[in-house]
């Protein structure tokens, strides 16, 4: 006897739960905290859960793109702090190309299924059905 398997139904367009919002509260407390602190990194929460947000639950990006995204954070992250630049500015100037760059590599794939994609995406039925 085999067992009877169901595909999860695909869904588009934006998601937002409540556990996006205790992650994005706890985010704002945690930021609260570190500017208390005077922690001169304090920005690297807010850019790094508001980029989480923007990519998991706007525009749906790929995880290889969310991690390519990452390291290039992490890097320029590490670069700046070795330089002694800690105001939030260059940082995330120089991580801007590359947000864009995730973003529209994302919305220009026949899988883009984020906000606007039944605007954008001319196969996005084909996603959502699973033939793709």
């Amino acid at each position: 006897m085999t067992p009877n398997h169901q595909t999860a139904r695909r869904h588009h367009g934006f998601r937002f739960s409540m556990s996006d919002a205790c992650v994005l509260l706890l985010a704002a407390g945690l930021t609260w905290w570190l500017v208390g602190k005077d922690f001169a990194l304090w920005w690297v929460v807010p850019a790094a859960v508001g980029h989480f947000f923007l990519f998991c639950n706007v525009f749906l990006v790929w995880r290889r793109l969310e991690l390519l995204w990452a390291l290039v954070f992490v890097l320029n992250v590490a670069v700046h702090f070795l330089m002694e630049v800690f105001d939030p500015a260059p940082s995330l100037l120089w991580q801007a190309p590359v947000t864009i760059l995730v973003i529209a590599l994302q919305m220009r794939s026949p899988w883009y299924h984020g906000i606007f994609a039944r605007r954008i995406n001319p196969r996005l039925a084909d996603y959502l059905n699973d033939s793709l």
